[in-house]
């Protein structure tokens, strides 16, 4: 999927398109009334080794938004000097490669040159489209602009762990570890991709490369070629296929994907912490939870969750006789486990695809040196045939395959993320119903309005848990698959990848909010049932998390509080991981259950 641009070379025409898309995204950035996110650099000290086979989230998390540095194994820098070598190789061969001597999408059969690129003619006619190439990433990709720096860095360490599996020039391979490790980050937009192949904005990356455009140092902004000055770099000079290197990837969704697993994962954490604290001051019966049932459905995921709440309440008076106890309990508490259970499970479907996603090559044209015609059938047939690289002098003899595929088509990726943001929804209607009911003594006893107003009045959510669900309600539609005429029908699929991403994205921040207002209203009744009896205990997680959040949200709030409850609380989820609470740990992938059935 390349965009062909039809500009006059080195015309003053592309210096003035540079300079006004420049302006507009400043202004739609003024408009957003948004700042710019820099990061704040406390892995600085870290170095994280990139092999292109065992990069995993949290290394991402760690360069992406603490700064960490990265370096290439030297396996994998060996493996990109090897296909570099191919790539050069073919040409001088008579080999055709798409996206070089070939041109891409509707252009696949334009013929761009022949022989050798290493030849004075062939290599100053490279140098030069290329360098352009680079050049007109400035103004690629349509506003706003992405304003959260640790999000480009998360592409650009995404990009260069999977380019190891590519043919990058040298040049073009240190540049994109130099920008990550020199604090230089390109002005990038959000918009552009059809979620395949997210060219228009992984153009912005080459044209911070070459000096053009805006890039950010060390979170300000200033022209691309003061950013590589003030950190001590040269713009490069492109070379052979370096366009096709940096930009034939799903970097951007990937990237995404790994901040949505990322957060994902504290906010699924954190909803068995406040369900535990709900059954609690809801006085629950905790027969939902019991080996007995457990064991009457072995679903591995509903079994380990389940424990991991009984766990957590291990010790609470639940497990004590109280003749005030009610039979059976409204279903948004008593199939909470279930529901979340259930987005666990696709949580790490989707996290397994992301590391997946992360660890292999999604490039077209498909190159690997050293592979050879005997390694399969397939490859020992004529058609494939006309793609292999015998070796020679510009590949020092290593010989190989190039050749077409489909692997910027972002699925599984795509469908997980859709999956997981429909499995989170149906979690989160039980949290907010949940919340609810504790507006009602048809479930909570009688007389406990009394000892509510003795504490100071019950907090109430009024319609914001409504608005809260309604905008998760509005993620899940499903995003309709799309296809257009573009690129001559060559390349007629669309992903919208970005589209789910950013959905999946926005129910993860409205659980989190959902979430607070269960956690203020949770503990408030935790108080509620302490106050009936002193005596009462609530298990080693829920009480933990209780005494904490009481430490920043007291009892009796001051009356110059800026915060409600609700907003103290997701201010507490959001900057104390779940695990202070509750260590967590995953089932067991061989037994299928965490109760045996006897």
């Amino acid at each position: 999927m390349q965009i062909q641009w039809r500009l006059p070379d080195g015309s003053a025409f592309c210096a003035l398109l540079i300079a006004a898309m420049a302006s507009f995204a400043l202004e739609a950035q003024a408009d957003s009334g948004q700042a710019y996110r820099a990061i704040n650099w406390a892995n600085g000290d870290k170095t994280i080794t990139l092999t292109g086979r065992d990069l995993t989230i949290e290394q991402v998390l760690a360069v992406a938004r603490g700064g960490a540095k990265v370096q290439l194994s030297a396996e994998a820098k060996q493996r990109e000097i090897n296909n570099y070598g191919l790539l050069l190789e073919a040409p001088a061969e008579g080999v055709s490669v798409y996206w070089f001597t070939r041109g891409a999408g509707g252009q696949r059969e334009t013929h761009i040159f022949d022989g050798d690129p290493l030849t004075p003619e062939n290599k100053a006619f490279l140098e030069k489209r290329m360098l352009a190439n680079f050049q007109r990433g400035a103004i690629s990709g349509d506003p706003p602009e992405i304003l959260d720096e640790a999000l480009v860095r998360a592409v650009m360490v995404v990009r260069a762990n999977a380019m190891t599996y590519n043919a990058p020039s040298p040049q073009l391979a240190q540049m994109l570890l130099d920008l990550l490790n020199k604090g230089v980050t390109p002005v990038m937009q959000s918009r552009g991709t059809v979620g395949e192949g997210d060219l228009p904005i992984l153009n912005n990356i080459g044209a911070t490369m070459v000096g053009a455009g805006d890039a950010y140092y060390k979170g300000v902004r200033v022209p691309a070629a003061q950013a590589l000055q003030q950190a001590g770099l040269t713009p490069i000079q492109p070379f052979a296929a370096d366009d096709n290197a940096l930009t034939s990837s799903d970097a951007y969704a990937t990237a995404q994907a790994v901040f949505i697993v990322a957060d994902a994962h504290q906010a699924l954490q954190w909803a068995d912490l406040t369900y535990a604290i709900d059954i609690n001051g809801m006085n629950s019966s905790v027969t939902p939870l019991s080996y007995l049932v457990q064991t009457d459905r072995p679903f591995k995921w509903l079994n380990w969750d389940a424990n991991r709440v009984k766990e957590m309440i291990k010790g609470s008076y639940l497990f004590s006789d109280d003749k005030g106890r009610i039979i059976q309990d409204p279903e948004s508490l008593r199939a909470s486990s279930i529901r979340q259970a259930s987005a666990w499970q696709m949580w790490a479907m989707l996290r397994d695809d992301v590391v997946t996603q992360l660890n292999s090559s999604d490039h077209n044209p498909a190159i690997r040196a050293d592979i050879s015609p005997q390694d399969s059938w397939d490859l020992n047939t004529p058609e494939m045939l006309k793609y292999y690289v015998k070796g020679g002098k510009n590949s020092n003899g290593k010989h190989g395959f190039i050749v077409s595929n489909a692997n910027w088509d972002p699925y599984p990726l795509a469908n997980d993320l859709e999956a997981f943001t429909i499995a989170l929804a149906n979690m989160d209607i039980a949290i907010m119903l949940r919340t609810e009911r504790f507006g009602s003594e048809f479930f909570t006893g009688l007389g406990t309005q009394d000892i509510l107003k003795t504490l100071g009045g019950p907090y109430r959510n009024g319609y914001s848990q409504h608005e809260i669900w309604q905008d998760v309600q509005a993620q899940i539609m499903p995003v309709p698959p799309e296809g257009y005429g573009g690129s001559d029908g060559v390349e007629e699929l669309e992903a919208q990848t970005r589209i789910k991403a950013q959905r999946a994205q926005a129910a993860v921040d409205d659980t989190f909010r959902l979430l607070g207002a269960d956690l203020a209203t949770g503990t408030r009744w935790l108080d509620v049932r302490r106050a009936q009896d002193a005596t009462r205990t609530f298990g080693p997680a829920a009480t933990a998390v209780w005494e904490a959040f009481r430490k920043v949200a007291p009892l009796k709030p001051d009356p110059a509080a800026t915060l409600s409850p609700s907003l103290t609380a997701i201010t507490f989820i959001r900057t104390n991981p779940a695990s202070m609470f509750a260590p967590i740990s995953e089932p067991e992938a061989n037994d299928g259950k965490a109760y045996p059935k006897k």
